[in-house]
């Protein structure tokens, strides 16, 4: 008889205690979670000559932190090791009285590659993003921009530096040296690439 009671205590015991419950939800919102897509949802290799996946005009650069420019731009940025012997010369000039364009297209491959990159050497020298203005083309270096003929943009990327609002020299699809480095040669005058 005790066997009896205690199968039916250990039964008892494992039916209860296995009960799903619904928790009290009263004044509490309900948490919605959204699951990651599963390996076979992957989106497909991206079109950057589709028209639908341009930046134009002026744009906000954290953009380029979301896909599917994150799928280029993420990587440029972390895998760019900036020179630090520019950098060294970088950090003795004063950003006070600057500012920078960066003329580009996300359909371009050399704006792909090269933005990242620069923009790591601004983050490391610590250049205020507010005082860089990104502006999108397209594919035949056009943008909805005012007064943006007057930049003549023949190539891109195309990285224009100001210094008291008056251009000092730019740096046109690829660097001559460096990034870093043709950014001081510009703010030093020793800039060929003007």
């Amino acid at each position: 008889m005790k066997n009896i009671y205690f199968l039916y205590f250990i039964l008892l015991v494992f039916f209860t205690g296995c009960k799903i419950t619904k928790p009290v939800t009263e004044n509490r919102p309900e948490i919605i979670t959204k699951k990651a897509p599963a390996a076979d949802s992957a989106p497909a290799a991206i079109n950057y000559a589709d028209q639908t996946t341009w930046l134009l005009g002026y744009f906000n650069p954290e953009l380029l932190t979301h896909y599917p420019y994150s799928t280029w731009y993420i990587k440029g940025f972390d895998d760019y090791q900036v020179k630090t012997d520019a950098l060294n010369k970088l950090l003795d000039i004063s950003k006070e009285d600057l500012s920078i364009k960066i003329v580009m297209g996300t359909w371009c491959p050399d704006s792909r590659r090269e933005v990242p990159r620069f923009m790591r050497v601004l983050d490391t020298w610590q250049f205020p993003v507010a005082k860089v203005t990104f502006i999108g083309v397209d594919d035949a270096k056009l943008s909805p921009v005012g007064e943006y003929v007057k930049l003549e943009i023949k190539r891109v990327p195309t990285f224009i530096i100001y210094k008291n609002n008056i251009e000092a020299g730019r740096i046109i699809e690829n660097p001559t040296t460096s990034l870093e480095q043709d950014v001081v040669n510009i703010l030093t005058g020793m800039n060929n690439n003007k």
